[in-house]
């Protein structure tokens, strides 16, 4: 059995990995060395290369910190129908849109550097299956029987709408995110995957 990390260690990471995802959003994959999380996370020269030795080692820190902060992001409990989970679904893309921008855009861009590295894929899956646990725990409390399957689905189109609005072509000429709007298609989407996946 392994001994538990020390807390002060655990922060240590949860910091580094924070900062990375910063790095990758404000400057792209090529700002992301040891050396600048290092200055930018204000840690001793080598810290950063002493928790997560390559710099694979240190995507794969962030794609786990992006699927828990993601995780938390999301409802804490079961909703009582579709309407009320359709709020919360369009909030949470709200949010994505607007405070969570940055962090969505590293996603998007750490998740391409897993299709030119063999190596990640394994860490992607297992941060993307995190997240689609909680989406399917949702989906089968609305009725879905084939939870998992929904959840995918639910998935693909959300990261579409996120990738649309923070990346897409007409990215930058749209209106601000509404959140109205965005309970609306979430809806769309619920009917859509329970009513294909029941």
């Amino acid at each position: 059995m392994s001994t538990p990390e020390p807390a002060p260690a655990t922060a240590r990471r949860t910091l580094i990995a924070d900062t990375a995802i910063g790095l990758v959003a404000s400057g792209g994959l090529r700002g992301l060395t040891h050396r600048a999380v290092d200055g930018a996370a204000g840690l001793p020269a080598g810290s950063t290369s002493y928790y997560f030795r390559t710099r694979t080692a240190l995507i794969a820190a962030c794609y786990r910190r992006l699927a828990e902060l993601d995780v938390a992001d999301g409802p804490q409990r079961p909703p009582a129908d579709r309407d009320e989970a359709a709020r919360a679904l369009g909030a949470l893309l709200h949010h994505w849109l607007t405070a969570g921008r940055q962090r969505q855009l590293a996603r998007f861009e750490l998740s391409l550097e897993a299709a030119r590295n063999p190596e990640l894929e394994p860490d992607l899956r297992e941060a993307g299956l995190a997240v689609r646990a909680r989406g399917a725990a949702v989906l089968a409390a609305l009725g879905a029987r084939e939870p998992q399957e929904a959840a995918e689905l639910l998935a693909a189109w959300a990261d579409g709408l996120l990738y649309d609005r923070l990346a897409g072509a007409l990215a930058h000429s749209r209106p601000a995110p509404d959140p109205a709007e965005l309970a609306a298609t979430a809806r769309r989407m619920l009917d859509a995957v329970l009513d294909t996946a029941v």
